[in-house]
This record gives structure tokens, sequence and C-alpha cells, in this order.
């Protein structure tokens, strides 16, 4: 499946780009983490701690065991602080 991935804050800043297109196989978010992982050191850099990721899957928050079948956009961001 091919996939619109969004990259905020300093995900953004490691793999050094806002946005990709991704074809994968991957079944779930934590499947596509290691995809994109596996892409570049700055990918790598990115996902290097899943436990400080946060993502939605057309934009609704989600954990990363939700299949992403029929999606068509994934974003990552770092936990959101309130005030």
């Amino acid at each position: 499946m091919t996939l619109e991935v969004l990259y905020f804050a300093w995900l953004r800043e490691r793999v050094g780009q806002p946005r990709e297109t991704v074809t994968s196989d991957a079944a779930t978010v934590r499947e596509l983490v290691a995809d994109l992982a596996a892409r570049s050191d700055g990918h790598a850099a990115a996902f290097g701690d899943i436990a400080a990721l946060r993502c939605a899957v057309d934009q609704q928050l989600v954990d990363l065991d939700t299949a992403i079948a029929n999606a068509r956009e994934v974003a990552f961001f770092p936990p959101m602080t309130g005030g």
C-alpha cells in the first residue's frame, strides 16, 4: 500500500523532511515504524525511541498496534502537553 507519512517537530528535523510518500507492506503502525527506521540514519534516529512517539492514522490518534489497512495518511509527532 502507498501512504502519505507526516513528521512533526523533532521527528521532522531528524528525518529531514515534513512528509513523504511511502510504499509498505506493514499491517500495523508498529510495523510501519520498523520499515521507516530502516530507510536512513535520520529515520533510525527519529524512530529510535518508540516510547516517545505518538501517531495518528487518517487524523485519528491511535496506538502503535493499530492496523493501517486502507489508511491514506500516518502522522508521527512527540507527546503533546497541555497548558
